[in-house]
Parts: C-alpha cells; structure tokens; sequence
C-alpha cells in the first residue's frame, strides 16, 4: 500500500496534475477483478502441484539457495505479474501493484503465527506506523470483518480507512492462508481535526482503490515460512511524470513488504516470549479479579509487603504481569499493578483498597478493582 502513496504523493507535489480528484470507472474496477482471478488461478494451481510458497517454483539450484537464504535470516521479494492466458491483462485508467515476499522464523510453531496475523485488533502495535488504527469487526468460524486505518507521511500525509472481509483456509497440516479482501476505502482529509471528514468512495486522489492481501504460513525446517503475496489498484501515473514515478513504483515495495514481514517475525518472537498465563488464573468470563497476595501485620499496622502474579480479566482481553501491595495508611493498602494486555501495551495503576479485602487468598473474580 504504502508503494502507491509514496509514489502518487510526489505527483501531488509535483505541479497538482495528482492532486485533482479522480473518478474510479467501471471498467477499471472491472479489469482489477479480471486480473485477481487470474491471479487467484495461478495460486490454486501451484498450490494443487504442491508449490504452496513463491519460491516452491522457483528452478532446483534457485530453489535451493533461496531456502538457504530464508533460513539464514533474509527475505525473499518478487515483482508478480498477472496474465490471462499469455496476455498481459489491461488496466484502462489505473495501476496494478502486486508483490509477494516470503521469510523464516525459526523455531516458530504454526500456531503462533496464526494467532498474531488473526490478532487484528493488535496490528496497530504490531504494524506501525503504517496501520494507524485497526479492529475485529466481527469473527464467524473462519470469516471475518476487519477495519483498518492506513498512514502514510513523505510529502504529503495521505490517511486512509479501509474495510475488509477475511476469509482463513487450512491447506493440511502446518499450512494456512488468510486472505483479505477490500469491501470499502475512504480517503481521509483533515484528520485529527473538527473538520474531519471522508472524501467520496471511488471519487479521490486515487492512492488506492482495491487492496487484498494474500497471507500464507508453512510449518516446516523447525521453525515457520510467512508469506505475504498483495495486489492494490491505484490511478494511472501521467506520461510526463512517468519517468520520476515508475521507478519508485519498482524499489521502493521492496523495503516496504521487507518490513512487513520483519515486524511479523518480531511480533510472533515477542509473542513466544511472553509469559504463560496458569489456566486455573483465566477468567472465562465478564470478570475482574487479582491473583493470590499475601500480607503481613494487623489491620491496622502492615509489617510487610506482598508480591505476586496477577491478571485482570475482561470479556477476552486479558491484562497479565504482577501485583505488588504496600501500607498506605493504617487499615489501607495500595495495590500497584504492573500489566501489559495481549497487544504487548504496559498498562499502570496505583489503586487504594482497604485491608480487609486481603488475607491470604486466592483470586477473587468477583471483587471489581473500582470498588
């Protein structure tokens, strides 16, 4: 996404011919879908000849080298090109961007991976700063709704919210594709701003139009190969800009799909890292409790502090680290949360309770923190 922001804000910049809004046609849309079809075909059939990655079809020797450079920490980007047939499909009035990338985190499990890139109202930490905002709409089996706020910042800043169906697919054991596919994208003027506000869907700078994205992961070689494939419709580049414009449109995809998939290994690695929560400390339910603590003294005099683990319960979103309790004054105590929530964000509080409610228990889901 970010290819086409970056190249069409030069041309907003370069005497406004992008800066006019620009009408997204019929037949346009209509080649855009043309041209995923063929696309979709091709990955169906080399996945039914057992290439389920990019790079499975590469020659023997390429093949090869290029796993023993995946496994040795770097990422593979290639240019994608559609063709029905032996014929390049046409796009009357835009632009198609289509990549695909693939790399290895070693000793990965696939069910990691999985949750992170299911994990969307997380991608906001985990994508930044291209992904500003994003939520799970809705999630039924292995469909969903997705909502997601693109920011891009080079010479002009272009925001840009988007709507997305997702469609998950198990291909056996240790393979899986999630593949969204955009239902709505809005560009935004004045954000942050009271005169914040959506220019017309279809009718805009034409930064982008369609977005789907083909996410792809492989458990095997002791760890996980992810793989993003994504083609994006945007408006055509003026023939006298052209020569400026098309060479950003071949480099710079490279370093942005690049970072895409390093911010997923980095996000799956910190997720490996983090802590189990016990089973018997989960709440199932609309519920808020602190773990065990236990104090010492009287209730009207602390001899002692008490430290131990902690969650904080809440629908799904659940809040783990330490609770630790100190006197605060006679008969009170504070309660000093250190938390971080599933997004990995810290989470702080310093909450007076009174003695009483502590003496050597066990988690309490009941007790609200507010009280």
């Amino acid at each position: 996404m970010r290819t086409i922001l970056v190249a069409l804000c030069i041309l907003a910049d370069l005497g406004g011919m992008a800066a006019r809004a620009t009408e997204l046609k019929p037949d346009t849309a209509a080649a855009f879908d043309r041209y995923v079809r063929a696309m979709e075909a091709r990955m169906d059939q080399e996945t039914g000849r057992d290439q389920f990655l990019v790079v499975d079809r590469l020659p023997d020797t390429r093949r090869t080298e290029t796993y023993a450079q995946l496994k040795n920490g770097q990422v593979y980007i290639e240019a994608m090109s559609a063709r029905e047939g032996d014929r390049p499909i046409k796009v009357p009035s835009g632009l198609i961007h289509h990549w695909a990338g693939v790399i290895f985190i070693p000793e990965a499990t696939y069910s990691e991976v999985k949750e992170v890139l299911r994990d969307y109202d997380c991608h906001e930490d985990t994508y930044k700063p291209q992904i500003r905002k994003s939520k799970l709409i809705e999630r039924n089996g292995d469909e969903s709704k997705v909502y997601f706020q693109f920011f891009n910042h080079s010479i002009v800043t272009v925001i840009i919210n988007a709507n997305f169906d997702v469609r998950d697919t198990q291909f056996g054991p240790g393979r899986f594709q999630t593949v969204t596919r955009s239902t709505r994208i809005a560009e935004v003027e004045n954000a942050d701003s009271p005169n914040e506000h959506e220019k017309p869907v279809g009718n805009d700078h034409g930064y982008m139009w369609r977005l789907y994205s083909y996410w792809r992961i492989e458990e095997k070689d002791g760890g996980v190969y992810v793989q993003n494939e994504s083609v994006s419709l945007s408006r055509t580049v003026p023939a006298l800009l052209a020569f400026i414009v098309n060479p950003l449109v071949k480099s710079i995809p490279r370093n942005v799909l690049a970072h895409l998939l390093t911010d997923t290994r980095n996000a799956v690695e910190k997720a490996a890292a983090k802590p189990a929560v016990p089973a018997t400390e989960s709440p199932k339910n609309e519920r808020t409790g602190v773990g065990s603590a236990e104090i010492f003294g009287s209730a009207n005099g602390v001899s002692g502090v008490g430290q131990s683990p902690a969650w904080i319960g809440a629908r799904d979103n659940l809040l783990t680290g330490s609770a630790g309790l100190e006197a605060w004054r006679p008969g009170r105590l504070c309660v000093h949360l250190r938390m971080t929530n599933s997004c990995r964000r810290l989470v702080t509080a310093v909450v007076p309770m009174p003695i009483s409610a502590f003496s050597k228990v066990k988690p309490t889901p009941s007790r609200s923190l507010g009280a």
